[in-house]
């Protein structure tokens, strides 16, 4: 059971939070530019297109099923969208019926435009404007934190998952969708094999996107200079005092499944390798993490689907 918790709201960001996510690789470009108008416009069409709408409600479907298999009631939820964009997700989550829905971008102009979309539709969602590393909510106040595509951006990720864990309630779940170094392919550079260029290639790289070559990145203002794993992720989250770790193998619903993908499923469970080869196929890392809380139990190991 999450309890409800007090009405939330924003404080204003510290100007210092906002200007510490622009020290990505020295000098950003200016605002004024038009490349930042460029990746404006390409982010908020994007995130209205029908691939977004899908992989959002993907998500949000499977957080769903996930704290069904842990909680009678999930109603009235307190649901924390860092890196909300334009509010795609915020605005899925609301039109699900959750009335408690709070977003944080840093990109001042997509918190606008996602009041506005909000607006339209009817929704009361609480969007503010800060940094990922310090974010405005009280301590154990938030019962779902979703972070889709935020910590590859970040240099300070350590500090953003420390805040996860912070504003987290006891049992609370975190969704972090982010950038997968086992695989060769990804999404952020348009650069063949990109995750595995070694550590000084890839800094020369993010110096060309954010001078000379802002196309490599799509125009993007903050490129991708973090690369992880869910390894890695499910270590580093485990020392901020979470316990049961869900990989994207974990969360897939067998039941919607035929007889042939369920063998490959369970025996990437069981088996280590087979899992691990299986990460190195997928270009983006998933992981669901439940902050632990002793007193229920939900810090448990056990088998969600």
């Amino acid at each position: 059971m999450f309890p409800v918790a007090a009405t939330l709201r924003c404080r204003p960001a510290r100007e210092e939070d906002q200007e510490s996510m622009t020290d990505v690789v020295g000098k950003q470009r200016d605002d004024s530019s038009p490349n930042v108008d460029r990746y404006f416009n390409s982010y908020a069409q994007m995130s209205e297109s029908i691939a977004t709408l899908q992989r959002f409600m993907s998500l949000r479907d499977m957080v769903i099923r996930v704290l069904k298999k842990k909680s009678e009631e999930i109603a009235d939820l307190e649901i924390a969208d860092i890196g909300c964009g334009a509010g795609t997700q915020c605005i899925l989550w609301a039109q699900n019926g959750h009335r408690h829905v709070h977003g944080i971008d840093i990109n001042e102009g997509l918190i606008k435009l996602g009041k506005q979309r909000a607006a339209v539709g009817g929704h009361t969602i609480d969007f503010c404007l800060g940094s990922s590393a310090d974010l405005p909510w009280s301590d154990e106040t938030m019962d779902v934190c979703l972070v889709p595509e935020v910590l590859e951006h970040v240099p300070a990720w350590q500090t953003c998952l420390k805040e996860y864990a912070r504003i987290l309630r006891p049992g609370g779940l975190l969704l972090i969708t982010t950038s997968n170094k086992l695989c060769p392919l990804q999404e952020e550079f348009r650069l063949p094999l990109y995750s595995w260029y070694p550590r000084w290639v890839k800094k020369y790289c993010e110096h060309l996107a954010v001078t000379t070559h802002p196309h490599l990145v799509n125009y993007s203002r903050y490129p991708a200079v973090n690369w992880f794993s869910y390894y890695m992720l499910r270590e580093e989250l485990q020392k901020l005092g979470f316990g049961l770790c869900l990989d994207r193998f974990d969360v897939i619903d067998t039941t919607q499944k035929g007889a042939l993908a369920k063998v490959v499923l369970q025996g990437m469970r069981a088996v280590p390798l087979l899992r691990w080869l299986g990460h190195v196929t997928n270009v983006g890392t998933l992981i669901v993490a439940f902050k632990a809380d002793h007193r229920s139990g939900v810090n448990e190991q056990v088998t969600i689907y």
